[in-house]
This record gives C-alpha cells, sequence and structure tokens, in this order.
C-alpha cells in the first residue's frame, strides 16, 4: 500500500541561481532568456549524469535532490566548470554566473515537493557562495572530503535564518593546484592525547572555580561585563548599522575620492529609510585605515550591523564588493560582488542599499515578505515610501490608513511600474470598505478592483495580490 501523507528522509539538496539575473534581464530580456534556456539544458544533462532528480525550477533558481552528497557535489563541480567555458564565450557584461549551494540534510518529502531545513540551508548556502562558486555544509564536506579532485576553504560556522544551531560552510576550491588542500581548518591533537586529558580537565576546573570566585569577589572586570551587557541591552530595537569606509583597492592613491565617494553615499542613502538608525559619517570615518574588531566596533557605536567593502578600479571598470555583517557575532548576512563600468557606479550604490535594506528586513522585521517589497521596484525612495507606508497600514485605524495611503501614491508617482505599491493601495480601500470608513463604500471597492487588477498586469507573482484575486471575478462578491 503507497505511503500517504509526509515521510522524511536524509538527502543532499543544491541549490543555484544566477548572481545579477535582474541587470541581465533589463539589458536584454531576450538574450538573457536564450543564455538561461541554453544553460539549463547542459545543467539539465549533468543533472541526469549525476543521478540527480529536478524538484524545482523557478526564474533562475533551480533545485536538484541527490540520493548521494558525493554526486550532488560533483555534479556542481561539473556545472561551474561547463558554464565557465560557455561565459567565456560571451562578452562579459552577458556572461551568466551561477552561485550553487550543496547541503546534505532531513528533509520533508510530500509528493514531488520537499521541505524543511535540509532545503533552507541549500538555499542559504546558495546565497553566500560567488558567482561561478559552490558552498557546502559541514555534513556534505564530511562526507565528500578526500572523494573528489577538489579544494576546500573553510569559512568558519554562520547563523542562517531559521536555522536553530551554527552551520559549518565550505568553499569548494575549483583550481588544479587546489586539489586534496583543505584550507582555514584547525586540526585538534586532542586524539593523540587521551591520557593526559583527564589530568588537563581536572586543573582546568580547578582553575575555573578559583577564577569564578576572583572574578565574583575582586575583579574590577565584573563592573566592566555589568557596562557590556547594559550596552548591549541598550541597543535600539529598530535596525541600526554602522557603513564602514570602503578600502581603495586599486593600488592608487588618487582613487581614494571613490572609496570614500560610494562611503558616504551608502550612508546617505541608507538614512532615508524610515525605521533604521544609521550612524553618521564623521563617526565611521574615525576607523579609517585602521584595524577593526567587528564587536568591539558594535559595542563602541552601539549598532547591530557593519557594512564593510571596498572598490578597486581598472581604466573604466570597477570592481566593487560589499558585506553585512552581525555586530555581535562577526558573522555574515549577506555579501556581494559587483563587475561595472565606471558610469555605472551610482546605480551599483543604489543596489547595494536596497540589498542591506532587504537583508535587515528578512533579518529583523518582515521576513521573506520583504524580498517582494523591493522586487518590482530599483527605486531606492520609492520603496521607502512603500515601505513606510506598509507600516502605517499594518495598524488598522482610519487615520493612519490615510496616510499610508498617500505614502504608497508617493511610491508610484516615483516608479510608476512598482507593483506592490500597486497591491497596498488596493488593500487600503479594501481596509475602507471592510470597516465603513469611506462612503460610498461601493466607490472604496471599486478601488478595490482597479488597484489590484493594476497590480496582477504589473507582476503576478505578488502573493499580496492572491489574497484580493477572488474580488477580481465578475461572479465574485464581497460582504459590504
Amino acid at each position: 500500500m503507497a505511503e500517504e501523507g509526509f515521510k522524511r528522509k536524509l538527502t543532499a539538496i543544491l541549490s543555484a541561481d544566477v548572481v545579477g539575473y535582474s541587470r541581465l534581464m533589463e539589458d536584454n530580456e531576450e538574450a538573457t532568456i536564450q543564455t538561461l534556456n541554453v544553460y539549463r539544458n547542459a545543467m539539465s544533462t549533468l543533472i541526469q549524469q549525476n543521478r540527480g532528480r529536478l524538484v524545482d525550477m523557478t526564474g533562475d533558481n533551480l533545485m536538484v535532490e541527490f540520493s548521494s552528497v558525493v554526486d550532488a557535489v560533483k555534479c556542481a563541480v561539473e556545472t561551474q566548470k561547463e558554464m565557465g567555458k560557455r561565459d567565456a564565450e560571451l562578452p562579459e557584461n552577458r556572461q551568466m554566473l551561477f552561485r550553487i549551494g550543496v547541503n546534505l540534510g532531513d528533509i520533508v518529502e510530500e509528493g514531488d515537493r520537499i521541505y524543511g531545513d535540509g532545503v533552507n540551508i541549500a538555499a542559504r548556502l546558495e546565497s553566500l557562495a560567488e558567482g561561478g562558486g559552490i558552498s557546502i555544509s559541514g555534513t556534505a564536506f564530511d562526507k565528500v572530503k578526500g572523494k573528489l579532485e577538489v579544494g576546500y576553504k573553510y569559512l568558519g560556522e554562520h547563523n542562517v535564518k531559521n536555522i536553530k544551531e551554527p552551520v559549518r560552510i565550505y568553499r569548494i576550491l575549483l583550481e588544479p593546484d587546489a586539489a586534496g588542500k583543505i584550507i582555514g581548518e584547525k586540526k585538534s591533537s586532542l586524539r593523540k592525547w587521551k591520557g593526559a586529558a583527564v589530568a588537563v580537565a581536572a586543573m582546568l576546573i580547578l582553575l575555573a572555580v578559583a577564577l569564578t570566585i576572583w572574578n565574583f569577589y575582586f575583579s574590577p572586570s565584573a563592573v566592566e561585563l555589568t557596562s557590556k551587557e547594559k550596552a548591549a541591552a541598550a541597543l535600539p530595537e529598530k535596525p541600526s548599522i554602522a557603513v564602514l569606509p570602503f578600502d581603495n583597492l586599486s593600488g592608487d592613491a588618487d582613487q581614494e575620492y571613490l572609496a570614500d565617494g560610494i562611503t558616504e553615499n551608502i550612508i546617505t542613502a541608507l538614512s532615508k529609510i524610515p525605521e533604521m538608525l544609521v550612524i553618521a559619517r564623521n563617526s565611521v570615518f574615525t576607523y579609517k585605515d585602521k584595524p577593526i574588531k567587528i564587536q568591539q566596533l558594535g559595542q563602541d557605536l552601539g549598532v547591530r550591523f557593519v557594512l564593510e567593502g571596498s572598490i578597486r578600479k581598472a581604466d573604466n571598470r570597477v570592481r566593487i564588493t560589499g558585506q553585512l555583517l552581525d555586530a555581535a557575532t562577526g558573522h555574515h548576512l549577506w555579501a556581494e560582488q559587483y563587475d561595472r563600468n565606471l558610469e555605472d557606479l551610482f546605480a551599483v550604490q543604489d543596489e547595494i542599499t536596497m540589498h542591506i535594506a532587504s537583508a535587515l528586513q528578512v533579518e529583523l522585521t518582515d521576513g521573506e515578505q520583504a524580498q517582494v517589497r523591493h522586487r518590482s521596484t530599483n527605486n531606492l525612495q520609492a520603496w521607502a515610501y512603500a515601505v513606510k507606508g506598509y507600516n502605517l497600514y499594518e495598524r488598522i485605524t482610519k487615520d493612519d490608513n490615510a496616510k499610508a495611503r498617500e505614502l504608497l501614491e508617493k511610491a508610484i508617482e516615483l516608479d510608476p511600474e512598482y507593483a506592490w505599491a500597486w497591491t497596498m493601495i488596493g488593500w487600503t480601500y479594501f481596509i475602507d470598505t471592510r470597516y465603513g470608513w469611506h462612503r460610498p463604500r461601493e466607490e472604496s471597492f471599486k478601488k478595490v478592483l482597479k488597484y489590484g487588477q493594476k497590480a496582477v498586469k504589473l507582476d503576478e507573482s505578488d502573493p499580496d495580490v492572491y489574497f484580493l484575486s477572488p474580488l477580481f471575478g465578475e461572479k465574485n462578491t464581497i460582504r459590504l
């Protein structure tokens, strides 16, 4: 008899997507789709050859399941090598770089779909990988090390969203001379000293007791510890961030203005975002060209997050990197690299700012829905108006609902194609209708339909539209 419902199993998950896919689509939609289809066909062949099963393929993302983690990593390696060959035949601005994450973990299976922490970790690993690179979890590394002709670089433990325990992460090194190497791991010698370990442990226990008594009764550091705890408790509730001066890696001191300029512009842009505390330029520039410990910086400035980055200019091209760090742990939350023409510098600054704002909202406030809010706009000010409007909308009062609509209307004035803002205006009219705040109510309902239909035309993938969509049909009614 066939098993019904859910079942669990241990499996290897490969998650992949395209770096800068939105930029490629904006630049040349038809060429991007054609290239993506060609690359997908090549990947499908490699997946079949390595005994994988394609679980999902939406947009530029795909997810594959393997019964063997060795097969999964081997498929990832072969994919990146094959894609690298194909990219070499394309102009640099049209190259399609995939990033891949591989995890071995427990998943829940329902029909052809899979869910669970094992899937979530694979997706997070993918987001931490570089373009053309592969990140794998510690569970995958433990099973594949020594079995493939590749090297590994240990990136430490990272906290990933919705996963309780930190995840060990390794980057696969594809260079031939890296094969067999493991970089960054410190091998423990405890196994060689099992006999001495017992005696050492006993001594450490006695020492710990003595130090505890000293610290509690005599050490002035007890006061310092209390101060640090108070400082941590005093951190602002809303997202707080310090943008450190970007490093100039151009090897030319005359290019220092580019690094300073992009730092200042990102600080200014982030400062315009509602409900975000941004440390002023004068404070962060005191750390320029100085060795910095992120945790100490977080305590000194009273922030939860730190952005650091670099810029390298060569001829008319710039490479900008940015990484968002948790100031309490030093762990990476988001990292990205941008290769652009010099004239695109300002667009890159806005792109970095949007990614940071989204990452902070995903981590702290609104979960994955934050990604929906900025996905359909590249206008930072429009996004800021829309988010502030949404926050007012959620209060469900007559005055706040009216103010929310005003802000959302400002958002679509700046970006008439901003689907999510159109959707939320429709929701403000729905609330008017639901609570009788606007007369006649039938007029509000007509506007619900008007704005909802507009949003659907712009972006059918917006989940908020789906909740309004039952109202769109002629046969459907609403109880007024």
